[in-house]
């Protein structure tokens, strides 16, 4: 017969985070929160549910498909569990902060939770940690939020970083000057998110020539920029263009080290971007760390951010080393185990007198024993 108290079956997509990883992924949100806030960034905490026409309203009809609602037992009204914590401050700064001075900076870190997972992200809940910069459309503030990204990420400990620039905007300019459906599902669309050079060349005409020369633009950014100088664009394209260049060249002088890409055709992930956007990366990890970007913020405010994924952050840290764990013999004076945890010991105390200490604190995974006064280290069996 089977016994389901061991199983502890979870739905897809979600999983308890055990010992030392939750450990290790609460100090990483500490560390990361605390970078924002050495910048000026206030830490905000939204709920985790809330109305689904204030959730979901404006720029939140993008990520609706991956929202999961509920019905709220009180109010008879629907409710939305956030799969996104971005567009949550967005509301924050819109409502509760609308009197505050701009540009506005915030900052937060927190659980989310989505319908579905992806192949890339099977994750279904995770946990998020960034910042927002309200009420500034400034080349500065995109250059500000880049780099706070990198510092962040190296704080924690993230190597052989690389950021990969987007312009969500400029495709759907082409096609509509081009006169091409660039809805969901629409082929152009598809083509362009599996990178389908074939399949744009056999769209003929300008469509071809055009949305061709920026699939083959993206790659390195010296590159990738130097090719997007070439493709005649419309205009709000040719601005987006422009101020890529600008960014591309303030990075390069800011942060010599940081491996630059530029993709001008990627949209997937970018659902309520308006603007320049970027996503980072890191050596021998899947998947993004983090993305970020410009959006509208509601009440006629453009606003900069980046969410980073701490999963996925976690993954490019060098595995967690074994905390020091002193164990306490049972009646161990009380203010021996306060002293020894001011000077930094994790201290396990016994709970009833044992025979053996040594064979006890190695039992528990303590690496070192309290005796008599002294510190000693837990021999290996």
């Amino acid at each position: 017969m089977t016994d389901l108290s061991k199983k502890a079956l979870l739905p897809t997509g979600l999983r308890d985070v055990l010992p030392p990883d939750a450990a290790v992924e609460a100090r990483a949100m500490e560390t990361l929160v605390a970078s924002f806030a050495a910048h000026g960034y206030e830490r905000v905490a939204p709920p985790l549910v809330e109305f689904e026409e204030s959730l979901l309203g404006g720029a939140g009809a993008g990520v609706a498909n991956t929202t999961f609602r509920i019905m709220d037992p009180v109010s008879q009204r629907m409710m939305g569990v956030r799969p996104d914590m971005t567009l949550q401050v967005a509301r924050i700064a819109r409502t509760r902060l609308a009197d505050v001075p701009r540009p506005l900076r915030l900052c937060y870190g927190g659980q989310v939770l989505r319908v579905l997972g992806s192949q890339l992200r099977p994750e279904r809940e995770f946990a998020q940690a960034g910042v927002e910069l309200i009420g500034s459309d400034s080349e500065n503030a995109d250059l500000e939020v880049v780099l706070l990204a990198i510092e962040s990420l190296e704080s924690v400990g993230v190597p052989n970083l690389s950021i990969d620039l987007n312009l969500p905007t400029v495709v759907p300019a082409v096609c509509e000057n081009l006169g091409l459906d660039l809805t969901r599902g629409a082929p152009v669309r598809n083509h362009l998110d599996h990178k389908d050079a074939t399949a744009i060349a056999g769209l003929g005409g300008e469509a071809a020539k055009v949305l061709g020369a920026l699939l083959d633009a993206a790659g390195p950014a010296e590159r990738a920029l130097e090719l997007l100088q070439k493709i005649k664009l419309p205009k709000p394209a040719a601005e987006e263009r422009a101020r890529l260049t600008g960014l591309v060249e303030r990075l390069r002088a800011a942060a010599p080290d940081i491996g630059l890409t530029v993709d001008p055709v990627e949209n997937r992930s970018f659902e309520y971007h308006s603007g320049l956007s970027f996503t980072f990366f890191a050596l021998d990890v899947r998947g993004a760390l983090g993305r970020g970007g410009r959006y509208s913020a509601g009440n006629g405010e453009t606003a900069t951010g980046f969410t980073l994924f701490l999963d996925r952050v976690l993954r490019a840290l060098p595995p967690a080393t074994q905390e020091r764990r002193l164990y306490l013999p049972f009646a161990t004076p009380a203010g021996e185990g306060v002293r020894l945890r001011k000077e930094g010991w994790v201290t396990v105390a016994a709970l009833e007198k044992d025979k053996d200490p040594e064979a006890e604190a190695r039992r528990l995974g303590c690496t070192h024993l309290y005796r008599s006064g002294d510190v000693v280290a837990v021999k290996a069996k």
